[in-house]
């Protein structure tokens, strides 16, 4: 990840312990900024992305490695599925043959009963001695998850009010998790795709989740080239960079989970931040630092597109851009602040 490689092979379950890996966000916005400010250093924001072995069928009954390393992804904010979309002999495959759908329904029913296995040892400890109200609709909203799952159907279909939303996030069941499909295919099919492809499009359009088209193989390729030979490759491809692979599976993972950006920049740092979406000012600045937030009075606060047209700070308060923003204030998507607070 971010030019590392992990380990990768032509055979299953290559991958035992999993591989972290933490990724610049790419932002041209950064540059601009950090130019603009004449900053010493510039910091991206990041997303983590964790790789476990791959699961197979009767994984929860120990089949394959099993699933108790889905333990390492409960934590994560959202799930990346794999799938294979492309045909190749020299490239085995653990079922013997290519569909893409019966992968999906694999992963999907492990998944389930993963969480089947989890729900019913909370549900135990809970029924012993008396319940809490907060024990009560802890079992009220698993049981109503529980049932879901017997039907194949995962957790995430099931509506939660937010208190039973809080309850259960502890849990960190994996069909709650919302899901991006990324189709791997060979180099040929990076920029239109292809047959199996809409297939995985079809699937996760009923269920409301993401479709990536990346190439393991492209990625790996590009690694090694520098931005110039990069771009020419990608061009050879008919692929636009950033439209495909990683930065494209950032964009999803930031829609998916509902995140946006906003900057700090002066002489010594730029740097992007991350935050839901409806975040307000104090929540932007505990981002930084908790006493940020605690003793929030302040956000002198513009908008990129306004401070980049002025060409400076001391120019967009000038011409009255600048504002000072509240504890009210709901952050938006490139907003460039500067807090002011006490502790």
């Amino acid at each position: 990840m971010e030019e590392s490689q992990a380990q990768a092979a032509n055979f299953p379950f290559c991958t035992i312990e999993p591989n972290v890996g933490v990724v610049g966000v790419p932002d041209p916005k950064l540059d601009v900024l950090a130019d603009m400010s004449k900053s010493e250093k510039v910091v991206p924001t990041s997303l983590a992305f964790v790789d476990i072995a791959g699961l197979v069928a009767g994984a929860s009954k120990g089949e394959g490695l099993g699933n108790k390393f889905l333990a390492n992804i409960r934590e994560c904010d959202a799930i990346v599925h794999v799938v294979r979309c492309f045909e190749d002999a020299n490239i085995v495959h653990v079922d013997g043959s290519v569909d893409p759908l019966r992968d999906i329904d694999t992963i999907n029913l492990e998944l389930i009963l993963s969480d089947i296995e989890q729900i019913e040892r909370t549900l135990q400890r809970a029924k012993k001695g008396k319940q809490s109200d907060q024990q009560k609709l802890l079992a009220g909203a698993l049981e109503r998850i529980f049932e879901a799952l017997n039907s194949d159907k995962p957790a995430r279909f099931v509506e939660l009010d937010p208190d039973e939303e809080l309850a259960v996030k502890s849990l960190g069941l994996l069909t709650k998790k919302p899901v991006i499909y990324a189709a791997n295919v060979i180099d040929t099919d990076l920029s239109a795709g292809n047959e199996m492809v809409d297939k995985v499009r079809q699937f996760a359009g009923k269920e409301g989740a993401e479709v990536v088209i990346i190439s393991a193989q492209v990625e790996s390729e590009l690694v090694d080239l520098d931005p110039d030979e990069r771009k020419e490759f990608l061009d050879d491809l008919g692929v636009k960079e950033g439209e495909s692979g990683l930065p494209a599976l950032i964009r999803a993972a930031y829609k998916m989970l509902n995140l946006q950006t906003y900057y700090t920049t002066g002489p010594k740092e730029t740097r992007a931040w991350t935050i839901k979406v409806g975040a307000t000012a104090p929540q932007a600045a505990g981002e930084i630092h908790t006493d940020f937030e605690k003793g929030f009075i302040r956000a002198e606060t513009i908008g990129y597109d306004d401070l980049v047209k002025c060409g400076s700070e001391k120019e967009a308060k000038e011409k009255g851009l600048m504002r000072s923003e509240g504890k009210e204030y709901v952050v938006k998507d490139a907003d460039v602040m500067l807090f002011r607070f006490n502790v």
